[in-house]
């Protein structure tokens, strides 16, 4: 998904990654606040495996990162804002081994610190086969539990569309179940591989990361008050706002 409607000839480009399970329109919403605030042009790609990008043959954040890094076009420059797993997609991308024009990466709701049975039941879903419903609205309420947005967005709202496929009558989620298995990020590792300034934040009512977590990271850390682990959904201007000083 993209938006023409900015600057031609700005070359600074807002690129928007979603977290797991999601899609690229979970930034649709975001469209009318953009046109007044982001001169430039933006960008909200579906990350492998999810909505209509294909999958990968095995999953890891540099095959992520690769993937998106093939749509971008060659003369611009890029702002990453990203969610959870967006978000360290985003830091992938700006490694300086990436060779990518990425100026500054704003990493939202990233989960810093995975238990062992975290891990192991990632591992389980992505071995699951897919699951297929006999309606539209039982799927669109899978989807909307997978993607973290029950609560968020309404089974019929046309954000949920891209999450969902219809074959022969029955309804499944778009996403490879197999993305899950993407593991767990070595966030010291990505943040010692990029040289583009790098903003940690989360929603203070979060419960997937703390900032005590993302402090000991050793970057600039932004909190959100009252907001929780989908903070770009519950308030996109909170969250623009952080991107501000990278404009």
């Amino acid at each position: 998904m993209v938006d023409e409607s900015g600057d031609r000839d700005d070359r600074r480009v807002l690129l928007l990654l979603h977290g797991m399970g999601a899609t690229g329109d979970v930034w649709l919403p975001w469209a009318p606040l953009l046109e007044r605030r982001w001169s430039g042009r933006w960008l909200a790609p579906d990350l492998a495996g999810h909505g209509w990008s294909p999958p990968l043959p095995a999953y890891s954040f540099p095959e992520l990162a690769a993937r998106i890094g093939t749509g971008l076009a060659a003369g611009d420059r890029f702002v990453v804002l990203g969610h959870s797993l967006g978000g360290v997609v985003g830091l992938a991308l700006a490694a300086r081994s990436a060779g990518l024009p990425v100026d500054a990466v704003v990493g939202i709701g990233i989960k810093a610190v995975w238990s062992p049975a975290e891990l192991a039941k990632a591992g389980e879903l992505a071995a699951r086969p897919v699951t297929w419903f006999a309606s539209r609205d039982e799927a669109a309420r899978r989807y909307l539990r997978v993607a973290g947005l029950t609560g968020l967005f309404a089974p019929e709202d046309p954000v949920v569309e891209a999450g969902l496929r219809q074959v022969d009558g029955r309804w499944r989620l778009a996403m490879d179940p197999a993305a899950f298995g993407v593991g767990e990020p070595d966030l010291p590792a990505l943040l010692a591989a990029t040289d583009v300034p790098v903003l940690l934040a989360r929603g203070e009512h979060d419960p997937m990361v703390t900032d005590a977590q993302l402090k000991e990271l050793g970057v600039p850390v932004a909190t959100l008050p009252g907001l929780g682990h989908n903070a770009h959904v519950e308030d996109p201007e909170a969250v623009l706002e952080l991107v501000e000083p990278y404009r």
